[in-house]
C-alpha cells in the first residue's frame, strides 16, 4: 500500500474515533497553554494538570509571573521535573514577553522559538491550539507511531513532521497529531502491544517494523537499539557525547 492511501485510510479512522479531540492540557489562553506544553516536557499531561492550578493560582500572566522569584516557581513546578531549568525558563520568557512583545504571546514560530526552554515542538502546539495556525507538532510519541505505521522512516523528529505534513492536509493539521496522540494512549502503547491485533498496526506496519518489535518487545527507540548494535559491532560505543542536563527546547 503507498503511503498517500495508508495515511487516507488512517485518517478516516482517526476522524471516526476522535472527531474533536480536546487539547490535553488544561489553559485558558496563549499564556498559560505556553506554560503548560513547556511544563510537560518529560512529564505527564495529568501531571501537568495537577500543577498548573497551583501555579496558575499564584500567577497567570506574565506580569504576575515576574513577580515570583525563580525559587518560588520551582517550589511549584516540582512535581513536573527538571524544576531548576523549567523555574528559570518560565520566568525568563516571562520577562522577555514584558520586554519585548508587550506582555503577549508572540505570534510566529520565530519568535516563539527565541524564548527560553521554548522549541519547534512548543511553538507549533500554541501556533496550533492558541491561534489556530496549521502546525503538526510531533513529540516522540507521534514520532513513533508513524515510523509504526509506515508514514515515515523515524529517522528524526524532523523529516517525520515534514513526512506527516506532506501526507495530510494542512486543514487537518491540528487535530491530526492530537488523533494520533489518543489513539496512541488508547490502542497503541511502546511496550507490550500486539501488532496484529491494532486497529491500525495490524495491516498499516511494515513487516521489517513488525519484526523488530516482536524480537525487542518493545516500538520504543528502536532506531537507538540498532544504532547501539551497529556501533558495538564497530567499536565505537562510549565515544559519543553525553546529553545536555537540564531541559531542551521541546
Amino acid at each position: 500500500m503507498k503511503r498517500e492511501d495508508k495515511a487516507a485510510r488512517i485518517g478516516a479512522l482517526l476522524d471516526e474515533l476522535y472527531p474533536a479531540p480536546p487539547v490535553p492540557l488544561d489553559h485558558i489562553d496563549a499564556y498559560t497553554l505556553l506554560i503548560a506544553v513547556l511544563l510537560s516536557a518529560q512529564c505527564t499531561d495529568v501531571r501537568v494538570n495537577q500543577t498548573t492550578p497551583l501555579l496558575f493560582a499564584r500567577a497567570k500572566t506574565p506580569q504576575e509571573m515576574v513577580k515570583l522569584s525563580a525559587d518560588e516557581i520551582r517550589e511549584i513546578i516540582k512535581p513536573c521535573g527538571l524544576s531548576p531549568a523549567k523555574s528559570k525558563a518560565i520566568r525568563g520568557l516571562s520577562e522577555i514577553l514584558l520586554a519585548r512583545h508587550g506582555g503577549e504571546v508572540p505570534r510566529t514560530f520565530e519568535e516563539l522559538e527565541q524564548l527560553p526552554g521554548v522549541g519547534h515542538k512548543t511553538a507549533s502546539v500554541v501556533m496550533s491550539h492558541a491561534f489556530g495556525v496549521p502546525a503538526f507538532p510531533v513529540d516522540t510519541h507521534i514520532h513513533r507511531l508513524a515510523a509504526r505505521w509506515g508514514l515515515s522512516n523515524g529517522a528524526s523528529v524532523e523529516k517525520t513532521e515534514r513526512d506527516l505534513k506532506a501526507l495530510f492536509a494542512p486543514e487537518t493539521w491540528n487535530r491530526r497529531h492530537l488523533q494520533i496522540i489518543f489513539f496512541g494512549r488508547e490502542h497503541c502503547p511502546a511496550r507490550a502491544h500486539d501488532l496484529s491485533k491494532c486497529p491500525i498496526c495490524s495491516w498499516a506496519a511494515p513487516k521489517t517494523r513488525a519484526a523488530l518489535e516482536k524480537r525487542h518487545g518493545t516500538g520504543k527507540d528502536l532506531r537507538t537499539k540498532q544504532r547501539g548494535l551497529h556501533a558495538a559491532v564497530h567499536g565505537r560505543i562510549g565515544q559519543g557525547a553525553d546529553a545536555p542536563r537540564g531541559i531542551r527546547p521541546r
